[in-house]
Order: C-alpha cells, then structure tokens, then sequence
C-alpha cells in the first residue's frame, strides 16, 4: 500500500495495489504539472479524501488539486470503462520518496506519438533531483 498527500495535508490518497512504475508523460498538461502517475480504479484500489477543486480537460479528464495549496493530486477520468470501474491516477510526488523511489519510470508520449516509449532505466528516485 503507497501513500501520498497534499502539501498541506487536506488531500490524502492511498493505492491499495502495487504498481509496476510510474509514468511520467509529456502532454501539453502533465510536462506543466511534473506529475508522475500510477493507475488503479477509483473506489477499487485507489482511494482519495478530501475536498478537491479540478481542472476539467476536454471530456475525457478531471486533473484535481488541492484548493488550499494547489498540489496536483490526481486525475480522474470523466467516463467508467465498460466494466463499469473508473479509471484514476494519483500524482506519486505526493508520496515520501523513501516508499516509490525503486518504481521505474514509463515514459508515455501524450505529446505527439500517444506511444508508450522504452524505459531507460531511471526511477522515481530520479526524478527528485
């Protein structure tokens, strides 16, 4: 179980599940956030508390935020999949870096290409500095 929260500590989320990296994507949204997500399903093995403001992206994504210190949180997709589950991702940033830094990270073109691209090697632990 990984857990994580805002700045302030008014948003929490736990993932119940153990991910097998986290991506790092570079769409015109996430490169500004510096996010980096891990995925799971909303109410399932993925829970968030707190009351977030959101940015709404289209009709496919919510990206929440902390209305108190603005810490992206996670994004929630708008439609469930036709298993009925909705697909979430929490921002792992969020988490103490000593529980997610050995995640590899995935790098996602969400820019150009909407490919998943090779890892190169680089972790979580990585991307702090």
């Amino acid at each position: 179980m990984l857990k994580g929260e805002c700045h302030c500590g008014s948003i929490s989320w736990q993932f119940d599940s153990v991910p097998d990296g986290a991506t790092a994507c570079n769409c015109t949204i996430c490169r500004r956030y510096g996010a980096l997500w891990i995925y799971g399903h909303e109410g399932v093995d993925v829970h968030v508390s707190g009351q977030t403001a959101f940015y709404e992206r289209g009709k496919a994504l919510e990206f929440h935020y902390c209305p108190k210190c603005a810490c992206i949180t996670h994004w929630r997709a708008k439609r469930l999949e036709p298993d009925g589950k909705r697909r979430l991702a929490v921002n792992v940033r969020l988490s103490d870096p000593s529980t997610v830094e050995h995640l590899p990270i995935d790098h996602f073109d969400g820019f150009d290409s909407f490919d998943d691209l090779p890892r190169d090697g680089k972790t979580v632990k990585h991307y702090w500095f």
